[in-house]
């Protein structure tokens, strides 16, 4: 295990390396730069080499129905150095069916960047100041217990909010609920009614209240639906014809998909996996319902990075981390405003977003500069895990490798 590997595990972005032979596919040079830095004289890439086709399709070699951690996997590496495809393990543990490389999958938090890349486009039309408070945007929803939270403050997860009430964290109360149909406002209502946490400011706390509050705000600012005002500014400008949310009663994946799995322990000392493809996600709402393709999130990725999305000045909340602690620890914050912030050894910053629902674990990101970046899919057999995806590590691990 190399020393980047090593640090991936140490910072929770997860990590490990599997055996056996993947099936991938390695392309040519990408055509067209990625780059963050539009000046005449642009500055060395930090990634300059091909990516690592071997340590690539090590990193999901073997997966299906008998493999530990994941059923399938899917990943895309891209850069002005090169590009690489790769793919392994089965849609269906049952019949054993190849993995469909491009299918849909559920991609969790992910949906925080788009969440906050709408935000963001607002506030660079001038429709919404990060400095504003948001009670001053939703008049009437804070109880007088909390101070003023600005905007900015929900987009980093330093608002002092806390959670809303759910069905509990174990695997077995999310399943028994898993067909509940859950209002956004509802969860913020409950929250509120809970008082603050902390005073905003203070700590970075991730909780996707933050974010479900931007929900509301985005609908508030634009006059139309959350989901909406995504595909207006984001889905339809860039073509992602397989990505979509799936609302308040949706609980099917549409169009080509792999199956998720849970391993459910059982009585007899055995393993079950639960097939938990059909669930309905409108808890997660703008924190978390999108359903996405590997394909598309690509796309979103390279535009976002480019600065195609959001305008460079409001594009560096998406690499400026707080200073402060996450709540009750003393260790540095590392998210911003709708991704990640991780430093390899060499000293290079990687941002991107994860993001997990049950059977199925995602994320993108990479370089700041766009020289090299890095989606995936995989279909984890305990994706809500608090222990590190040693799948997701490895892939970053290989992608990100100089």
């Amino acid at each position: 295990m190399n020393r980047t590997t090593r640090t991936l595990i140490a910072t929770a972005l997860v990590l490990g390396v599997a055996a056996g032979p993947a099936a991938a596919a390695q392309a040519g040079p990408a055509g067209a730069p990625v780059s963050a830095s539009a000046s005449a004289q642009k500055p060395a890439p930090l990634i300059s080499t091909p990516p690592n086709a071997v340590a690539l399709e090590q990193s999901i070699a073997g997966l299906g129905a008998d493999h530990k951690y994941a059923t399938a996997a899917a990943v895309r590496v891209s850069g002005p150095a090169g590009d690489w495809r790769g793919s392994s393990g089965v849609s269906d543990v049952r019949t054993g069916a190849a993995v469909i490389a491009d299918g849909r999958f559920r991609a969790g938090s992910v949906t925080k960047t788009f969440t906050a890349a709408t935000v963001l486009q607002l506030a660079a039309e001038r429709r919404i100041d990060l400095d504003r408070s948001v009670q001053e945007y939703l008049p009437g929803i804070f109880p007088d217990t909390f101070e003023p939270i600005s905007v900015r403050q929900l987009l980093n997860y330093t608002s002092g909010i806390r959670s809303a009430d759910g069905p509990g964290d174990t695997f077995q109360a999310q399943w028994d609920h898993r067909f509940d149909v859950t209002d956004p406002r509802a969860q913020i209502a409950n929250a509120l009614a809970k008082g603050p946490e902390s005073r905003p400011g203070e700590f970075q706390h991730y909780q996707n209240i933050n974010y479900t509050l931007l929900g509301v705000l985005i609908e508030r600012v634009t006059g139309t639906t959350y989901e909406k005002a995504v595909g207006q500014r984001i889905l339809r400008p860039l073509g992602l014809r397989q990505t979509s949310f799936p609302g308040r009663t949706q609980t099917r994946i549409p169009g080509r998909h792999n199956a998720g799995y849970q391993a459910v322990p059982l009585a007899d000392g055995t393993t079950e996996l639960r097939d938990v493809t059909v669930w309905n996600q409108s808890d997660r709402w703008a924190a978390g319902d999108i359903i996405s393709s590997t394909a598309d999130l690509e796309r979103f990725t390279q535009a976002l990075f480019a600065g195609r999305i959001v305008p460079r000045q409001q594009l560096e909340e998406m690499f400026a981390v707080p200073e402060v602690f996450d709540f009750g620890t003393t260790r540095p914050a590392s998210r911003t405003a709708g991704m990640q912030r991780l430093v390899l050894p060499d000293g290079t910053e990687v941002y991107g977003k994860t993001g997990a629902r049950p059977g199925y674990s995602a994320g993108i990101g990479g370089a700041k500069d766009g020289s090299r970046l890095v989606v995936y899919t995989i279909n984890s057999k305990d994706a809500k895990s608090e222990e590190p995806n040693r799948v997701a590590g490895a892939i970053v691990a290989a992608a990100m490798a100089k």
